[in-house]
């Protein structure tokens, strides 16, 4: 995939093409749908797909206090739309003075001039924009005039199949499943484990002194996070390359030793040996949740759950391997 930014990119070099415009965070199922048929379209006349996204949410410049947590980071983002099949992403800094630019100056500079658009293809529900005045009837308005197609294509539910407006795949709907504890829906309107990235840091190494070692990971207040809890799921180091390792997930604040104003962490316990990966850049997927987050009487008692939960992660997760 040919990654380009708007000051790098050449007109000769991408076009002709068929383009969609979105954050695509998460690029789940809904968005798979419109990339699937926009690799179609591209085919069938010749061109190369296009997507067009941001360095960052819109909603992170437009409207800070409430901008949504990301479902992935720049980096997972761009490799999702490698992996099924997009041609060209276009990174268009958006700061504010993209946020003031009127709809019609962005498909002229972009759509049009930049990536010489023959299809362009959108969620019916798509808008963009200042005030988000862009919409569809616009853009086949634009279309018309520029001489592209414009398909809205209709919003998907967990089947793929076209979804009533309350049960359609949507990066919201995906993070109020997170937030609420639903890691089965979360995932299956994402097509795949939800996943959180970070470098390995020291802890307190707790862990280890009662039998289960953890590697901690840092965790950006930009992502989005499941609800506390021990998850089953593997553990990737991204550093060396190293294939996926069946763990034992805990995310939350670890009442047992500390209040509840302490920081959430994530700690995984790798069932299988994993080597020194301190400072390592490591990926965690959440595949399975076991149980909520709880307060133990005793570090007994919470190293005998913790010899609980390592099981029912093999259990689900069908790896083998002793418990400590």
């Amino acid at each position: 995939m040919l990654v380009v930014d708007t000051a790098e990119a050449v007109r000769s070099q991408l076009g002709p093409t068929a383009v969609t415009i979105g954050a695509y965070d998460g690029v789940h199922l809904g968005h798979r749908a419109v990339l699937e048929a926009l690799a179609k379209r591209a085919a069938a006349f010749g061109g190369q797909s296009a997507v067009v996204t941001f360095d960052r949410h819109p909603a992170e410049v437009v409207r800070p206090e409430s901008a949504p947590r990301l479902l992935c980071d720049a980096e997972q983002k761009l490799e999702l739309l490698e992996a099924v099949g997009v041609d060209i992403c276009v990174v268009v800094r958006f700061d504010h003075e993209r946020a003031a630019e009127s709809p019609v100056d962005f498909v002229t500079e972009i759509v049009v001039e930049l990536l010489g658009a023959r299809c362009l293809i959108v969620g019916e529900d798509f808008h963009f924009g200042h005030r988000r005045a862009g919409n569809v009837a616009l853009l086949r308005e634009l279309g018309l005039r520029h001489g592209f197609e414009v398909v809205g294509q209709r919003l998907v539910g967990p089947d793929g199949q076209p979804a009533r407006d309350d049960s359609n795949v949507s990066s919201t709907a995906i993070r109020r499943a997170l937030t609420e504890g639903r890691l089965a829906d979360a995932n299956a309107m994402l097509g795949r484990p939800h996943e959180m990235r970070g470098p390995v840091v020291p802890g307190d190494q707790r862990g280890r002194t009662i039998g289960f070692p953890t590697a901690n990971v840092a965790l950006s207040d930009r992502m989005a996070m499941p609800a506390d809890g021990i998850y089953a799921g593997h553990l990737v180091d991204r550093t060396d390359d190293g294939r996926p390792l069946p763990a034992a997930i805990y995310l939350g604040h670890r009442p047992t030793f500390y209040d509840d104003d302490a920081a959430t962490l994530l700690e995984v316990h790798s069932l299988e040996p994993c080597g020194d990966i301190y400072g390592h850049a490591v990926s965690v997927a959440f595949e399975h949740r076991l149980r909520g987050d709880q307060r133990f009487d005793s570090v007994d008692a919470l190293a005998e759950q913790l010899a609980l939960d390592c099981r029912a992660a093999r259990t689900v997760l069908g790896s083998g391997g002793s418990d400590r």
